[in-house]
């Protein structure tokens, strides 16, 4: 499913631009730890962490993680959303735990 479809569905915010909503979502990854997420990412991975300096813009495109998801609400930093947007990468904000989501995404994908 496209990311802006799953954004949909998930009752998520989109934080970066249209442009960003365009890649499928296949799985899911939790991690906060970036060398991890490098290493074991998988490609169309939707990917939770509490992270939200560019540097996870970088690990994304790494990684081809088709969108970043934050949880619990946390504020993300407007320099990473510009980077995220000029990268096509989408960062979605989302009120709920990480396990909330990953638990809903689960029967969804």
């Amino acid at each position: 499913m496209k990311v802006e479809e799953f954004a949909k569905h998930m009752g998520m915010k989109v934080l970066t631009c249209a442009d960003t909503l365009d890649k499928e979502v296949e799985g899911m990854y939790i991690c906060d730890l970036l060398s991890w997420v490098m290493s074991k990412g998988k490609k169309g991975d939707a990917w939770i962490t509490v992270h939200t300096h560019m540097n996870v813009v970088a690990v994304a495109l790494l990684a081809e993680i088709s969108c970043i998801i934050v949880p619990e609400g946390i504020e993300v930093e407007e320099a990473t959303i510009n980077k995220a947007s000029k990268e096509g990468i989408a960062i979605l904000s989302s009120e709920k735990d990480a396990f909330k989501i990953a638990c809903e995404a689960g029967k969804i994908l």
